[in-house]
């Protein structure tokens, strides 16, 4: 298991202890656990994120801290975008739907708006960093 790994296995760990709150370097972040299907392995893999909210849906960036490239996640979650997402003590299905346009840029000014590390991380890049809106499946 990489250090990556470990210390995602450590924020769950945490997340799932203590009703969502988390501390280090997420403390005071509002956080979910997404569990998203591999693209090409179809392993079910969960991912601690930070996230902001938009009435009832969560919306996530797929930043990678501004690096070239999307993360895996995002891939995993463009093939197969039925997710499930823990938020506090809730878990719930929901959809993947990504943001365009005006809507994308929205939706990222007001995460950056709570998180100005987001706009930092776009400065890094020449992608445009995608936005995921997820968006409860009702049942």
């Amino acid at each position: 298991m990489s250090s990556a790994e470990e210390f995602n296995q450590q924020v769950i760990s945490e997340f799932r202890a203590n009703a969502g709150v988390v501390g280090g370097p997420f403390a005071g972040a509002p956080m979910i656990l997404l569990t998203h299907t591999g693209a090409k392995s179809g392993i079910e893999r969960t991912t601690p994120l930070v996230c902001s909210r938009d009435g009832d849906d969560v919306v996530i960036i797929a930043s990678m801290g501004g690096a070239p490239t999307n993360p895996q996640w995002y891939y995993n979650m463009v093939a197969n975008p039925e997710v499930t997402v823990e938020l506090g003590t809730e878990t719930f299905q929901a959809q993947v739907i990504e943001a365009t346009g005006a809507e994308r840029d929205r939706l990222f000014a007001a995460q950056a708006a709570i998180m100005p590390n987001f706009d930092e991380y776009q400065a890094k890049t020449s992608r445009v960093i995608p936005v995921l809106v997820l968006r409860r499946i009702a049942g």
